[in-house]
C-alpha cells in the first residue's frame, strides 16, 4: 500500500505540472519539482542529524529504566488489567507479561522496544488461538489499543518541534496526551461492545475510573484558563514531567546499583544507530510530499476542502494540517514527512504545525501496525479489528482538532 501512495504522489506531480506546462504556459513547473527534490533531501539532513543527538540521549536515558526494572514494574502495574479484558487468556500465560511490557514501553515512548515486545506478544496470544488465520478476541484489542497509541511522552515530536525551532517544543503535551486517550478509550469501548467485555468488572472500574478521574481533574483546571495559559501550562507540564521521568530513572538506578553512566552509553549507541536508519525512510516521503505541494496538487486537494467547509460556515484553519491525518493511518513515516513539511511550509508555531503535531501524536500507524503484528502470525481473517481501529483513530483526529481550538484559539 505505501509503495501506491509513494508512487501517486509522483505521478500526480508529473501529471499537473505537464497541465501547468501545456495548459497554462507555466515554463518554470519542472523547475520548482527539481528544487523541491533537492529542498527537502537537505531538510531531511539537517533532520537528522539534529534527532542524532537527541535521540541517542533519550534512548541512553531508557536504557537506564529497562535496567533498573521500571518497564517490568510498569508490567506488573497493568497485569491485573489485562487478565480481565483477555478473559481467553489463562492467569500467569507468558502473553499477559508480554503485553504488559509492551503498553509499558508504549506509555514511555519506547517505540523501537515497543514493537518486538509486541510481535512477542502477539505470537504467545497465537499460541492459545483455535483458528490459526482468524484473529483471536483477545489479538483484536491488542491491537486496537496499539494503534490507538496511548503515550505519555510523544518525545519524538518534541524533538522534530525542536529541531524547526520551535519557541516550546513541548507545547502540544497536553493536546496530544487529550487526544490520544480519546482515541483509546474509544478503541477499548468500540472493542468490549463487540466482545461484550464486563468493563464493570470491579479491578477494570478501578483502572477506568482512576483514570477518568485523573483525566477530568486536568480539564477541569484546564476549563477556567485562556489560551495563552493553557498553552503556557502544557509547556510547564511537558517539561517538568519530562525533567522529572529523567530524574526518576537516574535515581531509582542508582539506588538498584545501576551503573548509570555505562548503561546511558549503551543505550545512547542504540540510538545513534537507529537514527541514522530513519534518513532513507524520512528522504523518501519529504521529497514526495514536496514535489506534490510544488506541483499544486496538495494545495488544490486542501482548496477543494476549505471551499467545502467554508460553505457550512466553518473555521478553516484545521484543513492545512489534514495532510497529516489522512496519511496517519497508512504510514508513519508519510505523516511524519507531512507534520515536518507543515512546519517547514507555515512556520514550526503557527496553528496548522501545532494540529499537525497533535495529528501525528494522536494515533498510531493503523495499517502498518496491522500488516506488522497479524502478518507475523500468518492472521489473514481480521474479523472487527480493523473497524474498532479505524473508529479509534477518527476520535483520535476529531478530538486533536477540538483540543488544538481550545488549547491555541
Amino acid at each position: 500500500m505505501l509503495n501506491g501512495i509513494w508512487l501517486s504522489f509522483f505521478l500526480a506531480a508529473f501529471a499537473a505540472a505537464l497541465w501547468q506546462w501545456l495548459g497554462l504556459g507555466d515554463i518554470e513547473v519542472f523547475g520548482r519539482l527539481v528544487a523541491a527534490l533537492f529542498d527537502m533531501a537537505r531538510l531531511s539532513v539537517e533532520i537528522i542529524l539534529v534527532l542524532v543527538g537527541t535521540m541517542t540521549l533519550w534512548l541512553g536515558f531508557l536504557a537506564i529504566a529497562e535496567k533498573a526494572g521500571l518497564i517490568r514494574f510498569l508490567a506488573r502495574v497493568l497485569d491485573p488489567l489485562f487478565r480481565r479484558l483477555m478473559p481467553d487468556v489463562p492467569s500467569g500465560h507468558p502473553a499477559l507479561g508480554h503485553i504488559s511490557m509492551n503498553f509499558a514501553a508504549n506509555i514511555l515512548g519506547l517505540d523501537n522496544a515497543a514493537t518486538p515486545i509486541g510481535i512477542k506478544a502477539m505470537h504467545s496470544l497465537q499460541s492459545l488461538n483455535p483458528s490459526k488465520n482468524t484473529a483471536s478476541n483477545a489479538q483484536i484489542l491488542f491491537l486496537v489499543l496499539n494503534t490507538s497509541s496511548l503515550t505519555l511522552l510523544p518525545v519524538t515530536i518534541f524533538m522534530y518541534r525542536a529541531q524547526q525551532g520551535a519557541a516550546d517544543p513541548t507545547a502540544v503535551f497536553l493536546p496530544i496526551l487529550l487526544a490520544t486517550t480519546a482515541s483509546s478509550l474509544v478503541g477499548l469501548f468500540s472493542v468490549a461492545l463487540m466482545q461484550r467485555l464486563k468493563l464493570w468488572h470491579p479491578v477494570v472500574l478501578a483502572y477506568l475510573i482512576g483514570g477518568g478521574l485523573a483525566l477530568g481533574l486536568l480539564l477541569t483546571t484546564l476549563a477556567g484558563m485562556s489560551a495563552q495559559a493553557m498553552a503556557a501550562t502544557s509547556t510547564l507540564v511537558g517539561n517538568l514531567t519530562l525533567f522529572g521521568i529523567i530524574i526518576a530513572f537516574l535515581s531509582i538506578g542508582a539506588l538498584r546499583k545501576v551503573n548509570v553512566y555505562d548503561t546511558f552509553i549503551e543505550g545512547a549507541k542504540e540510538g545513534f544507530s537507529f537514527t541514522i536508519s530513519l534518513l532513507p525512510f524520512l528522504v523518501a516521503m519529504l521529497v514526495a510530499v514536496g514535489v506534490l505541494r510544488a506541483s499544486g496538487v496538495l494545495d488544490a486537494g486542501l482548496d477543494g476542502i476549505r471551499w467545502m467547509v467554508e460553505g457550512l460556515g466553518w473555521d478553516t484553519r484545521f484543513i492545512d494540517a489534514l495532510p497529516t491525518a489522512f496519511i496517519k493511518p497508512l504510514s508513519g513515516s508519510g505523516a511524519r514527512a507531512m507534520m515536518i513539511e507543515t512546519m517547514d511550509t507555515f512556520g514550526v508555531d503557527s496553528f496548522a504545525a501545532l494540529m499537525a503535531a497533535t495529528f501525528q501524536g494522536s494515533t498510531e500507524t493503523t495499517f502498518y501496525v496491522l500488516a506488522v503484528y497479524f502478518g507475523a502470525v500468518g492472521i489473514t481473517k481480521i474479523r472487527h479489528g480493523l473497524g474498532c481501529a479505524l473508529l479509534a483513530d477518527l476520535a483520535g483526529m476529531l478530538t486533536a482538532i477540538g483540543v488544538c481550538y481550545w488549547f491555541f484559539g
